[in-house]
């Protein structure tokens, strides 16, 4: 049978949503590929309204949140997380799991008022994919993760999975020239009204 109505119970948009940036700054990341990922980084920053909820996470063999939890975009929150942003540098292994991890715990997983959202800058360098491929599954809750592969050879392999594995879609960045046009296009995508809720009336 097919549907004949349908009841759009709620209506979301990005403004309704928690957004957490998560940028890779490993020493594999280092010259053009960093130069690109902070300029996607500052792109996205840049879009945020102040009725937006965010964080940034930065991982290395280190990991280092700029606030403990999401907050409001105020314009002093977002120019404390460009500041941050503008200092990273390359350097140090890649130890992806724990900030995947803390990009994706949900201290509210019964929030029904914001759509979570995780954006992955990074390259993908890594050997240990099946873990993170797990920790993705278990982790999700009502998160949806976008990876963004930067640089000229990115682990598509890995990203493309997590993008699927995530319930979002994977955005390649290849030269500092890209990151304008493709973040535009992948907030463009994020920004769209979600319907959430629906019901399907069927005829008797």
């Amino acid at each position: 049978l097919q549907p004949i109505a349908y009841k759009k119970e709620k209506e979301m948009r990005f403004r309704d949503t928690v957004v957490t940036l998560l940028i890779d700054n490993s020493g594999s990341m280092a010259g053009a590929s960093m130069r690109q990922a902070r300029a996607a980084l500052i792109t996205a920053l840049q879009r945020l309204e102040p009725e937006d909820r965010f964080n940034v996470i930065r991982f290395d063999n280190t990991m280092e949140q700029v606030f403990p939890t999401a907050v409001d975009a105020t314009p002093q929150a977002v120019a404390r997380a460009l500041a941050f942003t503008r200092r990273l540098d390359a350097d140090g292994g890649t130890v992806m799991l724990p900030a995947l991890n803390a990009a994706l715990r949900d201290p509210n997983p019964e929030d029904a008022e914001r759509v979570r959202q995780v954006v992955f800058l990074t390259d993908g360098a890594i050997g240990n994919e099946a873990e993170l491929f797990a920790a993705i599954e278990r982790n999700l809750g009502r998160s949806r993760l976008f990876p963004v592969g930067i640089g000229s050879a990115p682990n598509t392999y890995f990203m493309n999975r997590a993008a699927r594995l995530g319930r979002g879609t994977f955005t390649g960045i290849g030269q500092v020239s890209d990151v304008e046009e493709r973040m535009d296009a992948l907030f463009t995508a994020l920004e769209r009204p979600v319907m959430t809720n629906l019901d399907a009336l069927f005829p008797e």
